[in-house]
């Protein structure tokens, strides 16, 4: 008898051991039986000023639909309260996994800790979301090889690179100004840094000069990544310290939206021929901002393949509404304030009038025609 009972608990501490192990491919924190086919999965955008959240919102909704989930999309119109009560909505509805690209990086601790009560996943998109424990994983590009590369068009432009990346001496000084990103948007100090650290032997050496003075991130941040502020900024810089003839060389433009304020401003009060414009930066391949480049207004632009950046975050949000763990390729980079955040960067590509067709048209992001 007593043979019996051991044989019997032994019998019970096995099968406890089997069902411990079976979970241990589950990504941690999913239900260990929940079936999420067909599930609700919520997509918040901050704006749809710009054309491509409208893109990323649609890209990411399609793909979802597509492998059976249903999708809330919302978008906030740069609204920190609307974005809250839109995830809070969200989760009211069910939402079983989260795909947020934050106004402001800082605000959404709060809805962040109802989606952890909830065990809602949260997949960070473009943005990293700070100040909260709750951010499960993070899909974006290489933001501060983004900035190297802002910064090495704008050098590439004025001749103080050749096409190889080498340095061209004899060349300068050079006069240019520098606009940096919204200071609550984390991505915009990786482009700010990248790019001053490749400015910074430039401006050391007196080859680039910036007559306004303004240098630190607090003078060249444009809040919420508005053009009508960077216009007026670029208008201000413009009256103070180039009306006695001064000439500006180039401007360094974190994104496209800007880069379109800038140029009306450097056409209008600055006296600028649209032929004889100075090197001006971008980021996102905008439409209008490369129908700009290919008349030879707007330099450059950095082409963030955003069909990829939404594959990917569609790929982590099937992963763990399966219970399994989503491919990241960095797990030091993005410190949220409160812990590192698992990530996946996506690379990103300079575009001029010379490769224009090659990266863009050629690769099915647009037709001849969106540009033209």
């Amino acid at each position: 008898m007593r043979i019996k009972k051991l044989l019997g608990a032994f019998a019970v501490v096995l099968a406890i051991t089997a069902g411990a192990t079976g979970c241990g491919s589950r990504a941690a924190g999913s239900p260990a039986s929940a079936d999420n086919t067909g599930a609700l999965v919520g997509i918040s955008m901050p704006t749809q000023t710009s054309e491509r959240w409208i893109a990323d919102g649609k890209n990411v909704s399609e793909s979802l639909t597509k492998l059976g989930y249903k999708t809330d999309l919302q978008y906030a119109n740069d609204d920190i309260p609307t974005q809250v009560s839109q995830i809070e909505n969200m989760l009211t509805k069910g939402a079983k996994a989260l795909i947020i690209a934050a106004i402001d990086g800082t605000t959404l601790t709060d809805v962040l800790a109802k989606a952890k009560e909830q065990n809602v996943k949260v997949i960070a998109y473009d943005r990293l979301i700070n100040g909260s424990p709750n951010v499960d994983y993070y899909t974006t590009f290489d933001n501060y090889t983004v900035g190297v590369q802002q910064a090495t068009s704008l050098l590439t432009g004025l001749g103080l690179l050749d096409a190889n990346g080498k340095k061209v001496d004899g060349k300068g000084p050079f006069n240019v100004e520098l606009f940096a990103g919204s200071p609550d948007d984390n991505n915009a100090n990786f482009f700010w840094t990248g790019a001053m650290d490749t400015l910074k032997p430039f401006l050391d050496a007196g080859t680039l000069k910036v007559p306004s003075g303004q240098t630190k991130f607090e003078q060249a941040a444009i809040l919420r990544w508005q053009a009508p502020v960077a216009q007026k900024r670029m208008e201000d810089i413009l009256t103070a310290a180039y009306s006695s003839g001064t000439k500006l060389n180039g401007v360094l433009s974190p994104y496209d939206g800007l880069s379109i304020g800038i140029i009306s401003a450097l056409t209008s009060t600055g006296g600028y021929a649209k032929g004889s414009l100075p090197i001006v930066t971008g980021q996102d391949a905008e439409k209008g901002s490369v129908k700009s480049i290919t008349a030879g207004e707007q330099y450059s632009t950095i082409f963030k393949d955003t069909r990829q950046l939404g594959a990917q975050a569609v790929k982590m949000v099937d992963a763990v509404l399966k219970g399994q763990q989503p491919e990241v390729n960095d797990t030091k980079t993005y410190n949220n304030k409160v812990k590192v955040v698992p990530a996946y960067l996506l690379k990103s590509v300079i575009i001029t009038k010379d490769n224009y067709k090659k990266e863009l048209i050629d690769s099915g992001y647009y037709t001849a025609a969106d540009v033209k």
